[in-house]
């Protein structure tokens, strides 16, 4: 398994998921979130996502993004410990271009 494929896991069908329900999360700061984000998608930023998790279902899956990948790839990890089903989308603006 390369670098690139250990954070961001296997290819997924971004789209198809968002179309069965997933919930995206984007887990940059408050400030970087309202500069732009996904449509639709929930602001939890990273160092409030333990106590955050309390605001998703772990019956849909979750598309977590940020800025560059790296904090969403803490975060997919995050909430797979904690039994959801999880996926790094990476960037929001690269995400958001998966997803139209």
């Amino acid at each position: 398994m390369g670098f690139l494929s250990s954070l961001f896991g296997p290819k997924v069908d971004m789209k198809q998921l968002v179309k069965e329900g997933a919930v995206i999360v984007d887990v940059r700061t408050p400030g970087e979130y309202q500069g732009g984000h996904i449509k639709g998608s929930i602001n939890i930023p990273l160092q409030a996502l333990s106590s955050g998790m309390s605001k998703l279902k772990k019956d849909k899956a979750v598309i977590t993004c940020c800025a560059s990948g790296m904090r969403s790839a803490s975060a997919k990890s995050m909430l797979k410990a904690n039994g959801f089903v999880a996926h790094n989308g990476g960037a929001w603006i690269s995400l958001q271009s998966k997803i139209r």
